[in-house]
């Protein structure tokens, strides 16, 4: 799906269906010298998870999508949620509106979230002096939208350089409020109903056989695919919601416009009001309840790629310890360095900038750390 006014470079690379084609290396094309990537993460998010705030963190790491794409008038760019944060990659044509969407979104997160976000720009010009790269392809998880996917080593090297406090971006001042319309998280937690909801992650260990690494990816999407005893952790029924929504707050808090009392008010009136219509299975206008659910089910990101394989499953135990199993073995052959967390349910952030477009992108994280924890326990693995 092309949006008017897409940059061509990306809108012009071919999507593919079908998860199990991911390592397919004719799927991907290089950036452009000129472009930029953009990173963002929190600082001491674990920190963050140990009190129990996954929720912000999650939101503060779908800000930075839902502040960029309302800075490029909704024009489609590659991204990447991490949970914790967010990459992405955009022309020159829209450094500088992405450049204060994302320094305006750090200024929000310390503000409204109480985090600190370390925020970069990185020129692919720079990840290829390195000697590596940063390809993009794009996934269709079904027919409403596609997701990007990152390969060639050089987001995870940007990432780095973004932690050594290199290519930084000044963090707007206080008070600078990035336009984070239809950004939200009213969907209650999703409890898993296999087992346990398990947060992947998964890259390649240090100077390890590209054809190693890419066999073991694809043994696991595999081994997951193939099972019954896994699977999306979003209920085909779509999330629970109920009312007053868990994350009220913080749509409060993403909203402009007057005191942030008044824009609770707002935002308790607005949900009532989406709440009695997805109850009832109301139609307004060309809103159609049971047909926006079943695009939250298909639109939701709980697997993607850059420079390694994240999911969110809802798993048995027997699948978990077979996946772990796996990733042992390839992990002491030095193939790959891995990190897994286990939790009793995952959540749902949402950006839907039209209720009435089918292209409304739902994050997936584990409810409980997620993919953060995951993270910390990679780190463990390579101390």
């Amino acid at each position: 799906m092309t949006t008017p006014g897409s940059d061509p470079f990306y809108s012009g690379i071919p999507v593919f269906r079908g998860f199990s084609r991911l390592m397919d290396p004719a799927l991907y094309s290089s950036l452009p010298d000129e472009w930029r990537i953009g990173l963002a993460d929190i600082v001491e998010s674990t920190r963050a998870i140990a009190q129990a705030r996954y929720k912000a963190v999650n939101m503060a790491g779908a800000a930075v999508i839902a502040a960029v794409t309302n800075a490029l008038d909704g024009r489609e760019f590659p991204f990447v949620f991490g949970g914790d944060g967010a990459s992405f990659a955009v022309s020159p044509d829209d450094l500088d509106r992405a450049r204060e969407a994302l320094a305006a979104t750090a200024s929000w997160v310390r503000d409204d979230l109480d985090l600190v976000m370390r925020i970069a720009l990185v020129p692919v010009s720079a990840i290829r002096a390195q000697g590596l790269d940063v390809r993009v392809a794009r996934f269709a998880p079904s027919a409403n939208l596609s997701y990007a996917m990152f390969s060639g080593g050089g987001l995870g090297w940007a990432e780095a350089a973004m932690k050594r406090g290199e290519f930084e971006v000044e963090v707007a001042p206080s008070g600078t409020q990035p336009d984070l319309s239809g950004l939200s998280c009213r969907f209650e937690e999703m409890p898993a109903t296999r087992g346990l909801i398990l947060s992947v992650l998964v890259v390649p260990a240090a100077n390890a056989e590209p054809t190693a690494f890419r066999k073991l990816i694809e043994d696991v999407i595999d081994l997951v695919e193939r099972s019954p005893d896994a699977g999306r952790p979003v209920p085909p029924g779509g999330p629970p919601l109920r009312w007053p929504p868990a994350g009220m707050d913080y749509e409060a808090r993403a909203a402009r416009g007057g005191s942030l009392a008044r824009r609770r008010i707002l935002v308790l009136g607005r949900t009532l009001f989406v709440h009695v219509i997805m109850r009832f299975g109301i139609r307004v206008g060309g809103f159609v309840p049971k047909t926006y659910t079943r695009q939250v089910v298909e639109n939701s990101d709980f697997r993607k790629y850059d420079d390694g394989l994240r999911m969110v499953l809802d798993c048995t135990l027997e699948l978990e310890r077979a996946l772990t199993q796996r990733l042992e073995a390839a992990a002491s052959q030095r193939i790959i360095r891995y990190g897994l967390h286990r939790q009793d349910a995952a959540m749902m952030t949402c950006f839907t900038p039209s209720a009435m477009r089918s292209d409304h992108v739902h994050f997936i994280d584990g409810a409980r750390g997620g993919y953060a924890s995951a993270a910390t326990a990679l780190k463990a693995m390579v101390a």
